[in-house]
């Protein structure tokens, strides 16, 4: 990776933007996770060590743009800094749009990208008046390293200096040394909604990996080619595709699922082999057995790369496919383990587990996109302005 980074750059007196990924949950305007905000702090330290004027932003969860919606307001962020650097001025700035006043040594957080109309579509305009911001625009949100949108692509193209920050180029360098050259049986686990927004990914994930471990609503579809899945969150229009996967791969399916016929935090499981499903049954969770097989592939991985829980985790009664996969990953001692995304960082978090993960990344869509072996366009235009 040859870019322009943090540490070759004289950052004294420089007003210095960086695009962190402070994508972390939040209930009730309380933080639920810091794994991505203590990940961003090295790069945010550094500049403030510089004495630069250090500007922060971020994008949270999904607003709908041009409309303010306090639930998804970075002030908890605010707040958070603001205990954090408690001898260091913090603002909070919701118009910046037509410039930032602020002091060396002072941090500033900027509210939620999303907020703004035309942040999703990359909008030029939008992009310049982000770049008129800064004199140093520093890319560190490796979690949101596959999106070009204005605030990581445009700010990435057209601010008068560029360059990757410590999150980020540690990730790379991690990941980059990990694909040369994986040790064998190589096992990946992919959780999440859609088939049809991870398709390509999981091609290309099924075609190196020994064993490829589908789950929610992505393993509804592959259920779904052979069985009635009921009200279960899957995709018709991605059965056959699915078909192919599972028809050219090994991929690991479902046998049983804990089906329910409510969706709430206490909604009862039913285990029931995947044939058996009812029209008013949803599946929340792997099955007894699915989990017992599970357990014998993750056992005898070299490698292990995880992106998602594969159930509805965030409802106690269906939490164990989940808590016994991430256990089993943390107990093998023999396989280099990779976790990643915004939920999969919750739960190491949750069950305390993050130190026996071999690596732990911030990003989900990133890494996959990387494990992919594609070469994100934000990398390649940094590239290109060294």
């Amino acid at each position: 990776m040859s870019t322009i980074k943090i540490t070759d750059l004289k950052l004294l007196n420089k007003r210095v933007l960086i695009r962190s990924d402070l994508n972390v949950p939040i209930k009730n305007k309380k933080i639920i996770s810091y794994a991505r905000i203590h990940a961003s702090l090295p790069t945010i330290e550094l500049a403030l060590k510089e004495n630069a004027k250090v500007i922060i932003t971020s994008h949270l969860g999904r607003p709908i743009e041009g409309v303010y919606n306090s639930e998804l307001s970075l002030r908890p962020i605010y707040e958070y800094f603001k205990k954090k650097f408690n001898n260091t001025k913090v603002h909070f700035l919701k118009n910046y749009l037509h410039g930032i006043e602020i002091c060396s040594g002072e941090l500033a957080i900027l509210e939620n990208v999303r907020f703004n109309k035309g942040e999703i579509e990359n909008d030029t305009h939008l992009s310049k008046k982000y770049a008129s911001l800064c004199d140093i625009f520093v890319m560190d949100a490796f979690g949101s390293l596959h999106r070009n949108e204005s605030s990581t692509y445009g700010l990435s193209k057209y601010s008068k200096i560029a360059c990757v920050g410590l999150l980020l180029e540690s990730e790379l360098k991690t990941l980059n040394n990990i694909l040369k050259n994986p040790k064998k049986p190589m096992v990946t686990i992919v959780g999440g909604a859609k088939v049809s927004t991870k398709f390509n990914i999981l091609k290309t994930l099924a075609k190196i990996s020994d064993t490829l471990i589908v789950g929610g609503g992505i393993a509804n579809t592959f259920i779904a080619i052979d069985n009635n899945v009921g009200r279960s969150l899957h995709e018709p229009n991605f059965i056959n595709q699915a078909k192919s996967l599972r028809d050219n791969y090994n991929i690991f399916i479902p046998t049983d699922s804990l089906v329910s016929t409510t969706f709430n935090e206490n909604s009862i499981g039913v285990n029931k082999e995947v044939s058996n499903i009812e029209e008013n049954e949803e599946i929340m969770d792997f099955g007894k057995n699915t989990i017992k097989n599970m357990i014998l592939i993750l056992k005898n991985a070299k490698t292990i790369f995880w992106n998602g829980p594969v159930g509805v985790f965030e409802f106690k009664n269906f939490q164990q496919g989940t808590k016994t996969l991430a256990e089993t990953i943390a107990k093998n001692n023999n396989a280099f383990s990779i976790a990643g995304g915004g939920d999969t960082l919750s739960v190491i978090e949750t069950l305390n587990i993050k130190n026996k993960i071999s690596y732990v990344s911030t990003g989900g869509g990133s890494l996959l996109k990387i494990l992919e072996q594609k070469k994100l366009p934000i990398m390649k235009l940094l590239e290109r302005r060294i």
